[in-house]
């Protein structure tokens, strides 16, 4: 599972010999080291030496010092620094504030702060649903968080969450024009993260909340839909069943199934597998096994927990009682919202003909993707360097657009059903393969068309 990866690329500053060949040399000691060498630049050259930076992706920091080493294991070679590509482009953080307005002189002084201000001050004291016009409240967002479940680190705290919120920042504007700031909470209190939001609300159109526990995250989202009158989405639930919801539609399109004549099996019943659980029994499934680490959710079992309650009574129509390994054979769907390597290459080769898997933990998923391949006619994981990303960037930009463009304070299982078909929508007919069922995230149109399907589902709401 091991790749060379744009997450863990260096530079390697390199002082060599001069001659004719040493550049091609360097290059091959690198690639021989396992590193994907993408770029080379002469910096220096002098009669006798020549610097040279060398850009690789590695597979991580030991990796980095074995391609070090095998640089400066060829004659008279010195590696002089090493940079980690990754961390320089955090130095400083990666959002900054710049003013829409230009401040040039005394009159525009006094139009954006005082006195002028004060006017607008007064307008939105009148009207406070002026604010949205008036502020930056129209196009701004809070990206939420407590620090407590991120990516596939766990519980790391709200500082060290930080760098995952501003690239989520840095996203919704690349990708859809929104502006959105990072709201890292020091406390994993349920009563206070939502006080606190609560409290922050009157800046901001929309609450993302995101990397936050279950089940804690669900009922904080409960509270904060019902208290608030900006729309609040979990992206980790939410966005997640919209982007798994778009790829499926289109994997059955390629096996020329139905979804209302599958089996789904989905391992993880966290905040994920119950969103896309919920999201695919609205688009039309029927036989749903949800499983936890204890095997199947079922009618047989007790359940304290609200959120299990419900899987046993809206999924698993024929009570199956057994183990993950148990549930997939036969199974025409996997998918997988849990673990590493939970599925091996029997428990692939059990499940029904033309199989699709969905392998979505990150950074390794529940089966090696290029063994589920041998069997399955449709694999998709969560990371970048196989085919078939599900990556929650589809959907979360262009879904908050939709929502601000049109004004809206709740979300509908409507609106989720609405851009996932609009993401399924961009793999035109001609395009799509087993290879290609979902489209790329630089794809200019997704935002645009997931924002447009938001907006209209949100007015047929209204209406």
């Amino acid at each position: 599972m091991a790749n060379p990866s744009p997450g863990n690329s260096i530079t390697l500053r390199v002082s060599a010999p001069s001659n004719f060949t040493v550049t091609s040399e360097l290059a091959a000691a690198a690639a021989a080291a396992g590193a994907a060498v993408t770029a080379l630049d002469v910096t220096e050259s002098a009669h006798e030496r020549i610097v040279v930076d060398i850009t690789a992706n590695t597979t991580d920091d030991a990796h980095a010092g074995r391609v070090k080493d095998a640089l400066e294991a060829l004659e008279d070679v010195h590696v002089l620094h090493v940079s980690d590509r990754t961390f320089l482009m955090h130095l400083g953080g990666k959002l900054e504030v710049v003013p829409k307005v230009a401040l040039r002189n005394r009159d525009d002084l006094s139009r954006a702060y005082t006195p002028g201000v004060a006017r607008i001050c007064l307008a939105i004291a009148e009207d406070p649903s002026a604010a949205r016009n008036l502020t930056v409240k129209r196009n701004t967002i809070a990206v939420v968080t407590d620090g407590t479940a991120v990516l596939g680190l766990g519980d790391i705290g709200p500082a060290a969450a930080l760098p995952v919120m501003e690239g989520k920042a840095a996203l919704f504007k690349q990708f859809a024009n929104v502006d959105a700031w990072p709201v890292c909470l020091d406390t994993k209190d349920t009563e206070e993260i939502i006080s606190i939001v609560k409290a922050i609300a009157p800046v901001y159109g929309g609450v993302n909340l995101e990397d936050i526990a279950a089940p804690r995250c669900f009922e904080i989202e409960k509270r904060l839909r019902e208290e608030l009158d900006i729309p609040v989405f979990h992206d980790d639930q939410h966005g997640t069943a919209i982007v798994t919801l778009a790829a499926l539609v289109n994997a059955l399109r390629v096996v020329d199934k139905k979804i209302g004549d599958v089996k789904i099996v989905v391992a993880g019943v966290g905040a994920a597998g119950n969103a896309i659980i919920q999201l695919l029994i609205a688009q039309g499934a029927t036989n749903i096994v949800a499983c936890g680490r204890n095997g199947a959710i079922n009618r047989t079992e007790t359940y304290t927990d609200s959120h299990r309650v419900w899987l046993a009574e809206n999924t698993n129509p024929d009570n199956f009682t057994g183990t993950l390994h148990e549930a997939v054979v036969g199974a025409d769907v996997f998918i997988g919202v849990s673990g590493p390597n939970v599925l091996g290459e029997e428990q692939v080769a059990a499940m029904a003909a033309n199989s699709i898997v969905f392998a979505m933990a990150n950074p390794t998923p529940e089966v090696d993707p290029v063994i589920a391949s041998k069997y399955a006619a449709v694999v998709a994981t969560g990371r970048s360097d196989f085919p078939n990303q599900i990556n929650n960037v589809l959907a979360f930009p262009g879904f908050f657009r939709g929502l601000l463009d049109a004004g809206v304070s709740d979300i509908t299982q409507d609106m989720l059903v609405a851009a996932a078909e609009a993401i399924a929508a961009r793999v035109d007919e001609t395009e799509l393969n087993a290879s290609f069922i979902i489209p790329s995230v630089f794809d200019p149109h997704v935002a645009a068309d997931v924002a447009a399907a938001v907006a209209a589902a949100a007015e047929r709401t209204n209406s």
